[in-house]
């Protein structure tokens, strides 16, 4: 039979739900995941705690044409149908509206099989904000990686990936290959039915603020994220030798860009670029989109030394570095509890010396628009608290505020910097 159990509400503060009522890492509302099992489709629930499993197999005909996968096993005489849209964040409309829909059916009429599979399916979309690196990473890569080792663990299986354009499957090819011994089937313009001895649908995402999950089968953030970096290093880093660089040359800067990006673009990019030279670094400037290659970007930061870059989709990379580099996050106006939530966390947790450049006011282009008084400039905070994580504060903050970095201050702090990344150099290669 097919069993359903109603959605759980968003579990969050109110405090934060008033201020960022959009932010998904704040908003943890359940993951849905459907496991077809020896009691037919059973609908399953995850907190930010809590995993709500239950075992079991049951025959299954995947048949891509229509996005549907069939029970084959013991069924009840009433035909029933459910339908999941794959993808963790079920509170964001915007991206739940271009998730498709997977169909999980108890019809006796399925169709042939065509491909037999000894190994389980494990059904996920790709559709959120495809190509943009955070998102690829927390809503797709991460959720992938606590699935397969949480309730998964035991279970041979291969991965069935909706929404997936060719280009993405070749920028992270290597890394989906990583998760699966199996080939991988893509449902983009496939047509071949599968059987497979059960199938999960949807991934589990815990929220990254929750350090310490209590449910027995996953593992506390810290683990996660270093043992994930693992799987990157050992995806990406095979033959890399970080030996090989001279104890006397420079620790590397990698100076993350945003000149392709709408807002939060370091306006004196190149003045940045020469004082931390000044203050002995080798800086590489790094503006990354959505072609460029994974392995490509592995090399350039698993061999350097600190990172620096505004808060933004880019920063991502900071899960290539090495844990002990150094990791510079600029925070403009508005975005403190987000640079924290997105990104300080995991670096700390990934063992990273993380540093937070914040802006001041005079840094801000937001104040030559609407002067040093206004509470927007004044008070981002109360500003946020009054009006939530909107659209409106999305665009004012994200999109529309540039920064212009004090090089007098940003000095002494390239300066610590460079201590760290010095020691970490003469210490790891």
């Amino acid at each position: 039979m097919i069993k359903k159990t109603e959605s759980l509400p968003c579990v969050v503060d109110k405090n934060e739900e008033m201020r960022f009522n959009h932010t998904d890492i704040v908003c943890r509302a359940p993951s849905t995941v459907l496991d077809i099992s020896d009691q037919g489709l059973t609908n399953l629930q995850t907190t930010s705690t809590y995993l709500f499993y239950e075992e079991g197999s049951s025959p299954t005909v995947l048949d891509p044409n229509v996005s549907t996968f069939y029970v084959t096993g013991p069924i009840d005489s009433t035909t029933q149908l459910e339908k999941i849209q794959p993808y963790p964040r079920k509170w964001d409309s915007y991206r739940m509206h271009h998730i498709k829909e997977i169909k999980l059916s108890s019809d006796p009429s399925n169709p042939p099989c065509m491909v037999q599979h000894n190994a389980s399916a494990l059904v996920f979309s790709v559709a959120g904000y495809t190509g943009d690196f955070f998102t690829d990473f927390y809503d797709e890569f991460i959720p992938l990686f606590i699935t397969i080792n949480s309730v998964l663990s035991t279970r041979d299986h291969v991965l069935v990936i909706s929404n997936a354009h060719d280009w993405w499957m070749w920028k992270y090819g290597d890394l989906l290959q990583s998760f699966t011994k199996h080939p991988i089937i893509n449902l983009y313009n496939h047509t071949t039915t599968h059987c497979f001895p059960s199938a999960t649908i949807g991934l589990i995402s815990h929220g990254l603020m929750d350090k310490n999950p209590k449910h027995p089968k996953r593992l506390p953030i810290s683990e996660t994220i270093l043992s994930f970096h693992a799987l990157l290093q050992k995806t990406y880093g095979q033959n890399q030798n970080y030996t090989s660089i001279p104890l006397k040359s420079r620790p590397r800067l990698v100076l993350a860009g945003r000149k392709r990006a709408i807002g939060r673009l370091i306006m004196n990019q190149a003045e940045v670029k020469k004082i931390a030279e000044e203050e002995g670094f080798d800086v590489i400037e790094f503006e990354p989109n959505y072609a460029t290659s994974m392995r490509k970007a592995y090399e350039l930061m698993s061999s350097s030394h600190a990172m620096i870059g505004v808060h933004g989709a880019a920063l991502t990379h900071f899960l290539l570095l090495r844990p002990g580099s150094v990791f510079m996050q600029v925070v403009p106006l508005g975005t403190q509890w987000l640079s924290e939530v997105c990104f300080g966390i995991l670096a700390r947790e990934m063992q990273l010396e993380y540093m937070e450049y914040k802006i001041g006011v005079e840094e801000s282009s937001l104040v030559e628009k609407y002067g040093k008084e206004d509470i927007m400039i004044k008070d981002p905070e109360a500003l946020l608290e009054k009006k939530g994580w909107s659209g409106e504060t999305m665009e004012l903050y994200l999109k529309k505020q540039n920064v212009r970095l004090d090089l007098v201050r940003l000095r002494g702090d390239l300066k610590k910097a460079f201590v760290k990344a010095k020691a970490f150099m003469e210490r790891e290669g």
